[in-house]
């Protein structure tokens, strides 16, 4: 018999000074059994630093070619494709021709996988939105990992400020680039 998703119930009150964004978001994310605690909670903080109108998760593992959040305008076109980890050339290329942007926010070895990426063929590679989110950060968050869970997280000037329970977690998120 197959394991299911594991649900997490998420308040996140957001406080993005960088993008004047302000809200509360109750999110509910669903974790495969292959998928690790640190991915998803990457997959999180993407979702709420890409948070706007018209962001959407994907359907998970039951759509391979689509990303893991996307943003569509009112017509149901891609205006934003957001990968988490470290995705393939092939794929960071289907997603550029798919998508006015495309943001990746990697939470793991950045350097070997942007050096693998620069003798790869990536339409508009230098466009990539890449962030590198802190290892730490992500690490110390999923010891706290629990299913239901609040917290704060404030954004300033790239540096991300995480409140859970009496405790806050600082650190910056990294914007690299293909050469």
């Amino acid at each position: 018999m197959a394991l299911g998703a594991t649900v997490y119930v998420f308040t996140v009150r957001l406080a993005d000074a960088d993008r004047n964004v302000y809200e509360t978001l109750n999110l509910r994310l669903a974790r495969h059994p292959s998928e690790s605690a640190e991915y998803l909670l990457t997959r999180l903080l993407a979702y709420c630093l890409e948070y706007t109108e018209g962001i959407a998760w994907s359907k998970g593992l039951s759509e391979p070619d689509e990303p893991a959040i996307a943003v569509r305008d009112l017509t149901g076109a891609l205006l934003t494709w957001i990968d988490i980890g470290t995705p393939e050339a092939a794929r960071l290329h289907k997603a550029a021709k798919s998508a006015r942007r495309v943001a990746v926010y990697a939470h793991r070895d950045v350097d070997s996988w942007l050096a693998r990426l620069q003798s790869e063929r990536i339409h508009k590679a230098r466009e990539l939105a890449i962030h590198e989110v802190d290892r730490e950060l992500i690490a110390a968050l999923a010891q706290r990992l629990e299913r239901r869970m609040e917290f704060d997280l404030a954004v300033a000037d790239r540096t991300l400020y995480l409140t859970v329970g009496s405790d806050t977690l600082t650190a910056g998120i990294v914007q690299r680039r293909l050469d």
